[in-house]
């Protein structure tokens, strides 16, 4: 298939090769330009867009990681028309996909890949053949999923056990979340939430106990088993074996951001 590959989509040499295909409509996915007019008012039929969120929910740059990252217990795929406003269009369909407790927004995202195919191919075959629904979003309803910050991934331990394992799962693959132990960086990959109560004793960060597969750490509202972890320029290992090198005997903590974080124990940006 033949790929054009302009640096501005406003080129007249792009325009020109766009409307020698004649095509009755086009398809966006993860793109993060805005479409002139000219583009848009291109195909009969418009432009449709794969959105990783069930709209109006989660508008913007980075919905699935939002959704992870609020501890949402679903999201889904929405396939919308393109208009000149942040993902606002009509919904032609959606559907949902549940978000586990301990599921990553890698693993999500790469469900409503899926997902999404299947209902793109499902929604162009109603369109084309005028049995197509488009439903107006609710603006009052409408919230955003701005982009990814690398700052966000410092974990401030003064944080609930909830939230630090919603932050762990939620900002992977990119930036990942991260701590500090003895002045060094530590990526922290992976983390489970303590179901058992446990009294709370030791300052948030502190290390609690080594597990038989896990760092329990003290957070400002429960504990968190932190399983997977990387040192700073070392490989993956599991916490378990980062803390028979690196934390044996020695009451440690994780240390708190360099910067504390503004609405610590608040909600998660939309």
């Amino acid at each position: 298939m033949p790929i054009l590959q302009p640096e501005r989509l406003k080129d007249e040499a792009f325009l020109d090769s766009l409307r020698a295909w004649h095509a009755e409509i086009g398809v966006v996915a993860a793109y993060g330009k805005i479409l002139p007019a000219a583009v848009l008012g291109m195909p009969p039929l418009g432009l449709l867009n794969v959105h990783a969120s069930l709209l109006p929910r989660y508008r913007g740059a980075a919905p699935v990681h939002r959704a992870v990252m609020a501890g949402d217990a679903e999201t889904g795929i929405s396939i919308m028309r393109i208009v000149q406003a942040l993902d606002a269009g009509g919904v032609f369909a959606t559907a949902v996909r549940p978000i586990g407790p301990d599921d990553t927004s890698a693993e999500v995202e790469h469900d409503l890949a899926r997902i999404g195919a299947g209902l793109l191919l499902d929604t162009l075959d109603r369109i084309t053949s005028g049995q197509a629904h488009e439903t107006p979003q609710d603006e009052t309803a409408a919230t955003y999923a701005p982009r990814l910050r690398k700052e966000e991934g410092a974990i401030d331990w003064r944080w609930d056990a909830a939230r630090i394992h919603n932050l762990v799962r939620g900002l992977q693959p990119w930036p990942l979340a991260w701590t500090s132990i003895e002045g060094r960086r530590l990526i922290v990959l992976r983390t489970r939430r303590v179901t058992e109560p446990l009294e709370a004793v030791l300052q948030p960060g502190a290390i609690a106990a080594t597990t038989r597969d896990a760092v329990r750490v003290q957070t400002g509202a429960g504990f968190v088993d932190v399983l997977t972890v990387q040192p700073e320029g070392r490989r993956v290992m599991s916490a378990r074996e980062f803390a028979v090198g690196h934390l044996a005997g020695r009451g440690l903590r994780f240390e708190p951001p360099p910067e504390p974080a503004s609405g610590a124990g608040g909600d998660v940006p939309r």
